[in-house]
């Protein structure tokens, strides 16, 4: 043996659920606590968007149309993103995959890398209570962190808790016509997610309706358990 030592692949942990189940609140709670960085594909395309490359034009262009982005551009954007150095760590990937198709192409990326999905944890919630906690939501305008009127408001009234900004944002389609419509979305073409992760023994189910959090220390525990 020559004593070396051998560089460990940066976890990669994926947060399913619809939407609403808090995923976005959950990833920035553990990417404080283990340093891991939040990949929000949502983040990923706006700023691909932003920076006016190829695949930010095509992007932006589907997305104007209200339908998802092509797998090949996503890839691309995120295959870029994950060669960061901030990266090293961990990531902590949410809104995506959201089909199958995607989580092939993911597999295909992360094996290229050297990595693999550590676990994939499903937010498991009430349809019926999504449409109160989605229309109540809103976010920091200063640094995006998420609140909600009943279940998380800011402890100042009209102040982030975390950068003390009092700019709040409240998004358009956060209504229950639009909700009803996400939820269909996600039952048909993402949920059968839980099955392809289930099939390769990576997924984690947790009731997601609870507090904050206990949600939060169900996925911590999760975390430790598989990046021991």
């Amino acid at each position: 043996m020559d004593g070396s030592k051998t560089t460990a692949a940066a976890p990669v942990l994926i947060l399913l659920g619809p939407p609403g189940a808090g995923k976005g609140t959950q990833a920035r709670m553990l990417e404080e606590q283990f340093g891991f960085v939040q990949l929000s594909t949502g983040d990923l395309l706006r700023a691909a968007v932003a920076a006016g490359t190829d695949a930010g034009k095509q992007a932006k262009a589907v997305m104007e149309a209200g339908d998802l982005v092509s797998d090949e551009i996503v890839i691309a954007i995120l295959r870029d993103r994950l060669a960061d150095a901030d990266c090293a760590k961990g990531v902590i990937l949410d809104g995506f995959p959201r089909t199958e198709a995607q989580a092939e192409a993911l597999d295909e990326l992360l094996a290229a890398n050297g990595q693999k999905i550590d676990a994939a944890v499903s937010l498991e919630v009430d349809d019926a209570a999504m449409v109160s906690r989605i229309s109540g939501r809103f976010t920091c305008g200063g640094c995006g962190e998420g609140y909600h009127d009943d279940f998380k408001p800011p402890k100042a009234t009209g102040v982030c808790d975390k950068c003390g900004s009092t700019e709040f944002k409240r998004r358009a389609d956060d209504n229950a016509e639009t909700v009803a419509a996400r939820l269909e979305a996600y039952h048909v073409s993402t949920a059968p997610l839980i099955k392809y992760y289930a099939r390769k023994g990576a997924l984690i189910g947790i009731n997601a309706m609870g507090e904050i959090k206990d949600i939060a220390g169900k996925l911590s525990a999760i975390v430790k358990t598989a990046t021991a």
